[in-house]
């Protein structure tokens, strides 16, 4: 695999109020976000241009960084601003957006109240994981050994980097067995969603279920793709889910803005043959983000 390292391209990064050469942008090794996963961030997609859902993403930047007891430094338009900025700069149409903010320097201990806040926007090219029918023949998941924390052991409902430690391993175990990703489950057995992406189970019944978003992020992809199902007329439950309800599920798939709508045909020994309301979803997603 020829991967071509962050550190080493061509363009701009937006840092801390101004725009620095992509190789410039440094943090020093002591620093507390990185030794105490004092990080918040954003993942957002670009079509031809325009940013997905943009606002609704730097709003719950702002929100992970007050569950996590930082200020970011500069005002919700300055970042907007600065992300369209950055999309002209770079001379990217259709891409990846990264906000993110973190606790700086200034001590390197549990306690943080005397850090600086540092920021900055990244953007660089993000064509489409899968071509459309590859992504209707489903992905493949395993059934992860890692739980999501509870909310009141962990901040489960920022997009922290320290959450994703467990979606790392729980990926990473997977992938050593062939799967494409993981199905991972709260922490008192229900099913959560995978590494990096909500869950959508249509059952038997014809309805379609989703977990309850009490361990993990209420995704905007999922809040989308709930409006989309509801607008088409199918009845959507938020609800525990237990695992052996698996063998009820007659179309499953993922929501996410990397994922965006993946349909899944195997999870574990369950197999799910994607049909009608995943290609549905998945074409009116698409005409969504690009209208």
């Amino acid at each position: 695999m020829n991967i071509v390292p962050f550190d080493d391209r061509d363009g701009y990064i937006w840092m801390n109020g101004e725009m620095t050469p992509w190789r410039e942008c440094k943090s020093h090794v002591i620093t507390h976000g990185l030794h105490y996963a004092s990080l918040v961030f954003e993942g957002e997609r670009a079509y031809n241009g325009k940013i997905f859902k943009s606002i609704d993403h730097t709003n719950r930047l702002y929100n992970s960084a007050d569950i996590l007891d930082f200020k970011i430094p500069w005002g919700t338009e300055e970042i907007e601003s600065t992300k369209i900025e950055l999309l002209e700069t770079m001379k990217l149409s259709n891409s990846y957006v990264r906000a993110f903010a973190w606790r700086g320097s200034e001590m390197i201990a549990v306690s943080a109240q005397h850090t600086k806040i540092h920021t900055a926007i990244a953007v660089w090219e993000w064509p489409s994981y899968f071509d459309p029918d590859a992504k209707m023949r489903g992905i493949k998941l395993d059934i992860s050994s890692w739980r999501r924390p509870p909310a009141n052991c962990a901040p489960v409902h920022a997009k922290a980097a320290g959450l994703y430690m467990i979606c790392t391993l729980a990926k990473h175990e997977a992938e050593k067995k062939g799967f494409d990703d993981t199905l991972m489950l709260s922490h008192d057995g229900f099913i959560a969603e995978a590494t990096g992406a909500n869950i959508f189970f249509r059952m038997s019944d014809g309805k379609v279920h989703t977990p309850l978003p009490k361990t993990f992020l209420n995704g905007i992809t999922r809040k989308t793709v709930i409006s989309l199902l509801q607008d088409e007329g199918f009845e959507v439950l938020e609800r525990d889910i237990n695992l052996d309800e698996l063998q009820n599920v007659t179309e499953c798939f993922l929501t996410g803005t990397a994922a965006e709508v993946t349909p899944v045909g195997k999870i574990a020994d369950y197999e799910f043959k994607p049909g009608n309301l995943c290609k549905k979803i998945m074409d009116q997603y698409s005409d969504l983000v690009r209208s």
